[in-house]
Formats: C-alpha cells, structure tokens, sequence
C-alpha cells in the first residue's frame, strides 16, 4: 500500500470534510452494512440549476468507510445531478487509492450505494452489489 493514500484515508478519517447534517436537504439516505455495523447518512442540496451545491454527511465505522463518505462529500460539491448520478464503483476504488479485498468492498462502497439511493429514492438494500451500472 502506498504511504500517501494510506496517510490520506487516515486524515478523512479522523477530520471528515463536510460532516453532520443539512437543515433543508433535497435529497436525504441513511444506509448500513449489516455486515460490519457501518453506518452513513449523505444529506444534498440540490439547486434550481441540478448542481448539488451543498452535501454533509454523518455515520460511524471503520476509517475506509468514513473516509470513503468523506472524499465522496468532496468530489460530488458544485456539480451537476447527473454528473454525481454517473458516478462509478471504480471512480470510488480509485479515490481511495488502496486495493480494496472483498471483505472490505461494501465499506468501500456503502457511501455511493448511500447516495445513490438516496438520490433515486430507493432503499440501498435494492442496489445490487454485483451490478455494474452503480
């Protein structure tokens, strides 16, 4: 494992960009990884204009998962709705910079398959891992 990403993920972890939550969310997701016990909620705004122009999240677990949450809460502020829909598994495993082994991937993911949901209105348990158009 590289010493940065390695560095990297500890530093979300321990000082999360864009916690808690938003008073007026447009769009809103609690999800969890009954395997582990993680947690995360992702709260967006989304303007008149489709670009989410606020995002906070909350949750617990393991530093993969919240530093995922966290670093996603990055990438997805100040763009287009349908930018952050088409956001990708590998986009995910490659921010976060580590291989990532199966025991570990629904840590890794839980906080696109959050947002996902929360933004199509569904529950995350609908999401299928295996699928590759999430």
């Amino acid at each position: 494992m590289d010493d940065f990403y390695k560095e990297n993920i500890l530093d979300h972890y321990r000082h999360p960009r864009h916690a808690g939550t938003l008073e007026e969310p447009t769009h809103t997701h609690e999800s969890h990884n009954p395997l582990c016990g993680d947690v995360i909620r992702i709260d967006l705004h989304v303007n008149e204009d489709d670009i989410v122009d606020k995002v906070a999240f909350e949750g617990k677990g393991c530093a993969i998962s919240q530093a995922s949450a966290s670093m996603l809460a990055e990438m997805i502020e100040g763009k287009p709705l349908d930018d952050v829909k088409n956001i990708s598994k590998e986009e995910i495993l490659e921010m976060l910079g580590i291989e990532i082994g199966p025991v570990r991937m629904k840590c890794a993911l839980l906080s696109l398959k959050t947002l996902k949901a929360g933004i199509y209105g569904l529950e995350a348990e609908e999401w299928d891992d295996d699928d590759e158009d999430w």
